[in-house]
C-alpha cells in the first residue's frame, strides 16, 4: 500500500488535497441536512416552549423559528443536494457555489442571535470553510475561465433597444407585477362585484 502511495506523482498531492477539502465542505453540509430531516436540528423543549419569549435567548428563539416547515425540510434538501455536488469534480464549481450563499446565512445567523463566546468560534470555522471554496474555486480556474469567457466577453455591454425602452422598464416592470391580479380581480367583479367596488375605491382615495 505504501508503495503505491509513493507511485502517486507530487502534482496530484495537491489535487487530492482539493478533494479532502470537497469532502470535508460536503460532510459538514450532510450532517447539518440530515440533522434537519431526521432528527431535527432545530426546535426547542417542551420547557422552553413553556418559557416567556422574553426569558429566552435570542440563539433559542431563532432555534425555535427556524424549525418550522416547511423552512426546515427546504433547507435540508439543499444542503444535501450542494453536499453531492461537491463531491464530483463535473459539479464541484456548482457545489460551491451553491455553498457559498447558505454557509454566509448560517454565519450571519450564528453572529446575529449566537451568544459572543460561541459566535466567535463558528465564525473562525466558516472563514476556514470560504477559504476552502476559493482554494477549490482556484483549482478549477481554467473551467472557471470558460464560464466568464461565455458569459461575459460574449455578451458585450451594448444598448440592444432604443434609450425611451430603457426608461420605460419601470412602468412595464410595475404593469408586469399586478399581471397576476386580473384574474382575481375579474372574478371579484363577477361574484362580489359591490364589495370589489368599495375596495378600489379604498385603494384609490389612500392614494389620491
Amino acid at each position: 500500500m505504501i508503495t503505491k502511495l509513493r507511485s502517486v506523482p507530487k502534482e496530484r498531492y495537491w489535487e487530492y488535497f482539493i478533494l479532502v477539502a470537497r469532502f470535508l465542505l460536503a460532510f459538514t453540509f450532510f450532517s447539518y441536512g440530515f440533522g434537519k430531516l431526521t432528527v431535527g436540528q432545530f426546535g426547542i423543549s417542551p420547557q422552553e416552549m413553556a418559557t416567556p419569549i422574553k426569558d429566552l435567548s435570542l440563539f433559542r428563539v431563532m432555534w425555535y423559528l427556524f424549525g418550522h416547515e416547511p423552512f426546515n425540510t427546504v433547507v435540508g434538501i439543499l444542503q444535501l443536494v450542494t453536499g453531492v455536488l461537491l463531491l464530483f469534480d463535473r459539479t464541484a464549481i456548482l457545489g460551491v457555489v451553491f455553498f457559498i450563499p447558505v454557509a454566509a446565512n448560517i454565519l450571519l445567523m450564528d453572529i446575529s442571535f449566537m451568544p459572543e463566546s460561541l459566535a466567535a468560534g463558528f465564525t473562525k470555522r466558516f472563514m476556514f470553510y470560504f477559504f476552502l471554496c476559493f482554494l477549490i474555486l482556484w483549482n478549477d480556474r481554467d473551467r472557471i475561465r470558460i464560464i466568464w469567457n461565455t458569459m461575459i466577453k460574449k455578451n458585450p455591454m451594448k444598448l440592444r433597444f432604443p434609450i425611451l425602452l430603457y426608461l420605460l422598464v419601470p412602468v412595464f416592470a410595475l404593469a408586469l407585477e399586478f399581471l397576476p391580479a386580473i384574474p382575481q380581480i375579474i372574478y371579484g367583479f363577477i361574484t362580489e362585484p359591490v364589495k370589489t367596488f368599495e375596495l378600489f375605491q379604498k385603494i384609490f382615495h389612500s392614494l389620491f
